[in-house]
């Protein structure tokens, strides 16, 4: 364990300064002045060691904990395409189109989006991103969306190769417009001055996309059509309606487009957005509100509300995002903050893919950990601080990468099995789907901020370390677990008090499964 870390277990005093931080100062009588004055600073809640969440003070959970809220609307904007998509993808594509769309490995993107996106429940659980680790911080410890989730949710390639792209100015813009969409040179300089900067609109590439197929101009139609799909699904920006030009430089030729990693390029544009919006000035997320938003559903069942298209065990091979549906849930950012600071393991369930792996099988490089890269934009990705969701003991993490410092991030991503090895070899297969070493929560506890609504607002207060108990494997009975759980909480209930002492039997029963 990291020294730094290892200091972060200490028993700290803490006394809310001016600022709202919180001095630390060990309880060691006999420390020097200067030892106590070279302790980190905290925040009420956590983190009381800020080594780790360097960022903290601009987040938006600091904010929360003291109820300032980013504007009159706590939740975030969050547009999704899905409906306009599915408007837009035809039922069957020209088998000229179709075969190029297949084998680009975007072809899933088609039918993979939800038609509309629950704001409240994703805006909550953007809250709890830390950029600094790529990763949510639960109550429980950190979770995250990995290169797997992306692979079982959206069925992209995950091995390829990351993506260097040039410059591109309005006047190299209107001439990849002419090169490679088909368009009249007057043609495409009024379309890009409209969109005020180096762009594209959906809607025109959609035109372009009916047009070129009408004149069986297949190579220009499948350029539009796959410059639309990836604007629409996992490149979308704040402006909702636009694309980024320099995305058309990635089909330019449309027979070697299959060999990039659009995983990894869906995993980082997402994560880029989500560091965005994690900060207390922010007020609007781009990406793919889908990607996250179904993989809120496949790891908490309890959380939000949604529609289930099919069940695991009867599907035949589709992206599992397609499983869901969406469903308009009543629950505000408010109503869900302390849902989600109540949650223990056994509301999660750890490996929700098991059962999709004859249609995406898994593969060691998900456990790569190092910088991941599309375009300019650079993130770390460790595995190392979610090893539950990949069956394995969780264990104190190393500190995370700075990838401003990153200089081989290709070869890293090539030779990947080293840092593989470095990530499992340090833990075990979990005992139980939650599985963590001793002191990792008080380790966590003291680093983070694992809760976003204080006991009391006018007295914020030191945070307990919560102690949980293995819980029930079976989702099932993990589901009726917390529901009885959570009405018992509600009702303020004692285990002593014979009106609910059949409740409490039948908690201890479910938690036994």
């Amino acid at each position: 364990m990291d020294d730094v870390y290892r200091n972060s277990l200490r028993k700290l005093v803490r006394r809310r300064g001016a600022d709202g931080r919180i001095p630390v100062r060990t309880l060691d009588r006999g420390a020097s002045s200067s030892a106590a004055a070279a302790e980190p600073a905290g925040y009420p809640g956590g983190s009381y060691d800020t080594s780790l969440l360097v960022k903290y003070e601009h987040h938006v959970a600091r904010h929360v904990w003291f109820g300032e809220e980013r504007g009159p609307k706590k939740e975030l904007k969050v547009v999704g395409h899905g409906l306009k998509l599915n408007s837009r993808v035809p039922l069957a594509l020209p088998p000229q189109t179709e075969s190029w769309v297949s084998r680009s490995g975007l072809s899933s993107l088609q039918r993979t989006s939800l038609n509309k996106i629950d704001t409240n429940l994703v805006s909550t659980f953007v809250e709890r991103w830390h950029l600094e680790t790529s990763s949510f911080h639960m109550s429980f410890g950190e979770m995250s969306i990995t290169l797997d989730d992306v692979a079982c949710l959206l069925h992209l390639p995950i091995r390829g190769i990351f993506w260097s792209p040039q410059d591109v100015t309005e006047e190299l813009a209107v001439e990849l417009a002419v090169d490679y969409l088909g368009v009249s040179q007057g043609q495409a300089q009024s379309h890009v001055r409209s969109c005020r900067g180096s762009y594209y609109k959906l809607e025109w590439l959609y035109d372009l996309f009916v047009h070129h197929r009408a004149a069986s101009s297949w190579a220009y139609a499948t350029r539009a059509y796959l410059l639309l799909l990836v604007g629409s699904t996992i490149f979308a920006d704040k402006t909702f309606t636009l694309v980024e030009a320099r995305y058309l430089l990635l089909f330019r030729d449309l027979d070697g487009c299959s060999g990039y990693s659009w995983g990894a390029a869906a995993l980082v544009t997402l994560y880029r957005y989500l560091g965005d919006a994690s900060m207390y000035s922010c007020k609007q997320l781009g990406g793919y509100p889908t990607l996250l938003q179904c993989w809120v559903h496949e790891y908490f069942p309890t959380v939000g509300k949604r529609g289930e298209n099919w069940k695991p065990a009867d599907n035949c091979g589709l992206p599992r995002a397609m499983r869901w549906s969406y469903r308009q849930g009543v629950l505000k950012v408010d109503d869900l903050r302390p849902i989600l600071d109540e949650l223990t393991p056994t509301d999660v369930i750890w490996r929700p893919f098991e059962d999709h792996r004859a249609w995406c099988v898994f593969d060691e490089i998900c456990l790569y950990r190092g910088c991941l890269k599309w375009g300019e934009t650079v993130v770390p990705y460790l595995p190392d601080r979610c090893l539950r969701q990949f069956g394995y003991r969780q264990y104190v993490p190393s500190p995370p990468l700075d990838c401003m410092m990153a200089t081989d991030i290709d070869v890293d991503w090539i030779s990947y099995h080293q840092s593989v090895v470095a990530v499992i070899g340090s833990s075990t297969v979990a005992t139980t789907p939650s599985d963590a070493v001793d002191g990792y929560l008080e380790w966590y506890y003291c680093v983070s901020h694992p809760r976003l609504v204080p006991p009391h607002r006018d007295a914020p207060r030191e945070v307990p370390v919560p102690v949980y108990d293995a819980g029930p494997s079976d989702p099932d009975w993990a589901r009726v677990s917390t529901l009885i759980h959570r009405y018992l909480r509600q009702v303020n209930a004692e285990e002593e008090d014979p009106q609910f002492s059949d409740l409490f039997e039948a908690l201890h029963i479910s938690r036994s499964h």
